[in-house]
């Protein structure tokens, strides 16, 4: 352990309760800044390589399904090679995708690079995630998740600028390569303050590798989302695509199947049992697909439906992310006058509404009522979820924490491929009704595309609504 991972041992227990969170979250900031990025300059990524619009959500989809073909594995690496090791190999791995996208020549190439991106993302997350539960006291731990937030949310601040400023005054192959230094800096701030290995300390012995569970969970959950992805779009023929979706679904009912029997499965599904968990997961998927799809559809309704530059276009969606930053203001001392159960319920429906009513925006509304909107849009969203991530942990046992937090990742970034894949779907559809060609999108097509989106979210209060009304209770700790 180096020595400023000996001083961060010996800090105080309010220091550390925000150094920890604010250091495994450096790949959320990497993920959120490059993700925020890419769909801002989506409109001349298409015309540098040629494309139209909407196929580029081929490059984004690419790195969500990557990223949940491969989180499987983060659990066993964390436990076979050590939390922290892994956690900074995966920083290096995604800023070395980051550059080869920055290459890029092609579409294709594009999407291969962003398979080896999600790769690295898919470690990182959940191993930083674990390394933060196994740290932080219950009783801190809603304060540590506020914190947790702070930079995937700064990286979405940042993310909207930096892609209208790259995209306006240089090229938008540098919305890659700053990656490179942000992976550098999180690598080296893992090494000095997370804690690693003590010296003398055997490492535990892992379970054995579930080779098959594993080739289940990939060509399950590539079969379905290829499936979805190609869907209607001609590229292969019908039958093909069902017979992908009937794959996929098999081998993911085969797993769900086989875990069930075996000792170690990779992801042990019987975690669902926990109440809270299986709302955080099942409960909250429709509000993490509403949550995919709208960063897509926003930078598009502002540049391609409403004739903005890409800088303005940024300027104006950063919006969402100032609202998520106002967050750490005030969800700890909610939680604890309402609860989590209030809490949910009502960011909820407060979320169903905002994403309706972004359905009203024209070409003709003012800029800064379409920031305030969105701005408040932000922050219920984000107070839900900092509420949800961590109520769902409440109930699970240290020992099958890295399963939880493996399969929390993995059903997050379902959900968020499955958002950028509903997302397009809409457009199309919007575009095809109208008579259009779904390659020249219109302002009016965005507006069924949110109202959509506003009734899915809904449906996360299905799952909310039978939680208890004291649920979370030991984690209502003191507010800052």
């Amino acid at each position: 352990m180096s020595a400023a991972a000996r001083a961060a041992d010996a800090a105080p227990v309010g220091w550390r309760t925000r150094l920890i969170p604010v250091v495994v979250a450096c790949p959320l900031f990497l993920q959120n800044l490059d993700t925020s990025v890419m769909a801002t300059a989506l409109p001349s990524i298409a015309r540098a390589l040629d494309v139209q619009p909407l196929r580029l959500n081929l490059a984004i989809t690419a790195y969500l399904l990557s990223l949940a073909v491969f989180l499987p594995l983060s659990g066993w690496c964390a436990e076979r090679f050590g939390a922290r090791r892994v956690f900074c190999w995966a920083i290096a791995l995604f800023a070395l995708g980051s550059a080869l996208c920055g290459m890029a020549q092609t579409l294709h190439q594009l999407v291969l690079f962003r398979i080896l991106q999600g790769m690295g993302g898919a470690l990182m997350v959940p191993v930083g995630r674990l390394i933060l539960l196994r740290s932080v006291p219950p009783a801190l731990m809603v304060s540590a998740m506020v914190w947790f937030t702070v930079p995937p949310t700064i990286g979405r601040m940042l993310g909207p600028l930096f892609g209208g400023a790259i995209v306006s005054f240089t090229s938008w192959r540098w919305i890659f390569f700053v990656n490179v230094p942000f992976g550098v800096l999180g690598i080296w701030l893992a090494l000095q303050f997370l804690p690693g290995p003590r010296p003398g300390e055997p490492a535990p012995a892992p379970p054995p590798f579930d080779s098959i569970g594993f080739g289940l969970l990939a060509l399950g959950l590539t079969a379905v989302l290829g499936a979805i992805e190609f869907a209607g779009k001609g590229l292969v023929p019908g039958w093909l695509e069902w017979l992908a979706g009937g794959a996929g679904v098999g081998a993911l009912g085969l797993y769900v199947w086989r875990s069930r029997r075996i000792a170690a499965p990779l992801i042990d599904l019987t975690i669902l049992r926990h109440p809270t968990y299986r709302a955080s997961i099942v409960g909250g998927m429709p509000l993490r697909i509403a949550i995919g799809a709208s960063p897509f559809l926003l930078p598009l309704m502002m540049q391609l439906g409403f004739g903005l530059s890409p800088l303005a276009s940024g300027l104006i969606t950063v919006a969402t992310a100032v609202g998520s930053l106002a967050t750490r203001v005030v969800v700890t001392r909610t939680i604890g006058w309402l609860g989590f159960k209030p809490l949910l319920l009502g960011t909820t429906v407060m979320t169903s509404l905002a994403y309706a009513s972004y359905s009203l925006f024209t070409p003709a509304t003012p800029h800064p009522l379409i920031f305030v909107t969105l701005m408040l849009g932000g922050l219920v969203n984000s107070m839900g979820m900092v509420a949800l991530q961590t109520l769902g942990y409440s109930e699970i046992p240290k020992p099958r924490m890295s399963h939880a937090t493996t399969l929390a990742t993995m059903a997050q970034q379902l959900s968020l491929s499955l958002g950028v894949l509903f997302g397009a779907a809409l457009l199309g559809l919007a575009a095809h009704w109208r008579g259009g060609d779904p390659a020249q999108l219109a302002a009016g097509d965005f507006a069924p595309a949110y109202w959509c989106i506003g009734a899915v979210t809904m449906l996360s209060l299905l799952w909310f609504v039978r939680l208890d009304r004291n649920a979370g209770a030991e984690l209502r700790g003191p507010a800052d």
